[in-house]
């Protein structure tokens, strides 16, 4: 069921492009049929592997001479994260309801990119990973240079340029891997009960997991993300934050820490009390908490915050994989479903409901607006969206984050400490942007007022109702019922430090 994920999205994206020019409404529909065929079979799947390990779905030779094969299978992990995928598919489309300008092309791309999403978090063949992985890369690309805004070229360009310097990394890493194993299974079961060298593992884990840290914004290779979220139209910021973000996080977890454990190991000597790549990566992970946190409080476009609060949350994923225990590695995991649902939510409320309106993302344009007023439901849509951002109880990410940060406190307590700082910035520049954006009180002078365009901003469409619906209650279900993700997640995570290979 679940490799049919990949095939819907893939057969809708050629079936899209293929569409007569000028049928918007056929195209944003089609889409939108497509994304919901795979958001049920996402669900479907889902329900099928309650209580049960890691199931294989389809298993095919590709290149049997090198061992490679069409490997689809599936895990708690994988589940989840598909399962993301679909949400943040079908809320994408809802959003991107007004996109007149090369329509079926837009879609043909969007689903293009879902599809090599599904692919990668599917995929337990290491070479069929790296395809689908580099798959989704171009229609990033195409989706924030033609459809962008703000300097979308330069956005484009600087997140393909980054990924696919990842991407090099990542290469050479399983190359070495494959040939160290002895080059007959690219299997990433069978790498992981290979047997590679200690001295191997040392030296080829920070290349892999840096490759894929940088799609996931750790610092300091995190520039292109906020650049790009701006730059990308609203449906392509939702992805690049709540799944794309995600590809980099689960390779760091599914290859990085999966085929080379022991690259965790102590290296026997210390230096500054950094004794470890387990110490290197975590240090860099609370950094870019704080320094995420930061400057976002310093923000005055909207979007910008939103896309530097993406860096921030991503910390507390690549922190929670450092912690090396059940509890910690499984918060991570969360807080990717978490994150990838709020930041969803987030994109979606300042690119489509207020920026398409108002047709600017400046604190200082905003304000005199008096959004609250004459946009009440994007006001309180925010409000929800920034208290869960927040980690507030009930929400997804209060559960998520907890569990980072018992996880941090158990491996190291000053881990805990730094990335708390983290929060509590978040809280400061979440109700920041609240108040300038919706609650301000200053009044237009007289040169503001004729260009905020006082008498109609659109009425609130039910394509927008909806996408708000399905994110927020989304993150409330899993916020007041938590166990209905971490039952599926906490037999995967448990394997895979086991040294399972999950």
């Amino acid at each position: 069921m679940l490799a049919w994920t990949i095939y819907l999205s893939f057969a809708g994206a050629l079936i899209e492009a293929l569409l007569p020019k000028g049928k918007a409404g056929l195209a944003r529909w089609f889409a939108l049929c497509i994304a919901l065929l795979g958001l049920l079979h996402a669900v479907g799947g889902f329900i099928q592997g309650i209580g049960q390990g890691r199931n294989v779905i389809v298993d095919v030779p590709w290149v049997p001479s090198m061992g490679i094969h069409f490997l689809l299978a599936a895990d708690g992990i994988s589940r989840v994260l598909v399962l993301l995928t679909g949400l943040a598919a079908v809320a994408g489309i809802l959003f991107s309801w007004n996109v007149e300008h090369r329509t079926n092309e837009f879609f043909a791309f969007y689903l293009a990119l879902i599809g090599g999403v599904y692919g990668v978090f599917l995929s337990f063949d290491l070479f069929l990973l790296f395809v689908f992985y580099e798959i989704a890369i171009v229609p990033k690309y195409f989706l924030i240079a033609i459809w962008g805004s703000t300097r979308r070229e330069y956005g484009a360009m600087k997140l393909a340029l980054y990924s696919f310097v990842g991407s090099a990394m990542v290469l050479i890493g399983l190359l070495a891997a494959y040939s160290t194993a002895g080059s007959h299974s690219t299997s990433l079961i069978d790498l992981a009960h290979a047997g590679l060298p200690v001295s191997f593992q040392m030296w080829c884990f920070p290349l892999v997991f840096i490759g894929f840290a940088i799609l996931a914004g750790m610092w300091p290779f995190h520039t292109w993300a906020p650049t790009g979220h701006v730059a990308a139209p609203t449906a392509a910021s939702m992805l690049l934050a709540g799944v794309v973000m995600k590809l980099g996080a689960y390779g760091c977890l599914r290859v990085g820490m999966g085929l080379f454990p022991r690259g965790l190991d102590a290296w026997g000597w210390t230096f500054l009390g950094i004794g470890s790549w387990r110490d290197v990566f975590a240090i860099l992970a609370v950094i870019g908490i704080v320094y995420g946190a930061l400057v976002a409080l310093a923000q005055t476009d909207f979007k910008f915050v939103i896309g530097y609060s993406s860096v921030s949350h991503m910390g507390f994923v690549l922190l929670g994989l450092m912690t090396l225990n059940q509890i910690g590695v499984t918060g991570a995991v969360l807080q990717m479903f978490s994150h990838g649902v709020i930041a969803g939510l987030l994109f979606a409320i300042v690119g489509r409901v207020v920026y398409d309106r108002t047709h600017t993302r400046q604190f200082a344009e905003l304000e005199p607006m008096h959004l609250a007023r004459r946009l009440p439901f994007a006001a309180w849509a925010f409000v929800i969206a920034g208290m869960a951002s927040m980690g507030l109880p009930g929400f997804s990410g209060f559960v998520a984050e907890l569990q980072v940060l018992i996880g941090a406190w158990i491996a190291k307590p000053w881990w805990t400490v730094a990335a708390g700082l983290g929060i509590v910035i978040g809280v400061a520049y979440t109700w920041r942007a609240l108040q300038k954006a919706f609650f301000g009180d200053r009044l237009p002078t007289a040169e503001e007022h004729p260009k905020i365009g006082w008498p109609d901003l659109g009425a609130i469409t039910w394509p927008e109702i909806t996408g708000v619906a399905l994110l927020t209650l989304t993150s409330f279900a899993v916020g007041l019922y938590p166990r209905i993700l971490l039952d599926t997640i906490e037999p995967a995570v448990k394997a895979l430090l086991a040294g399972g290979g999950q």
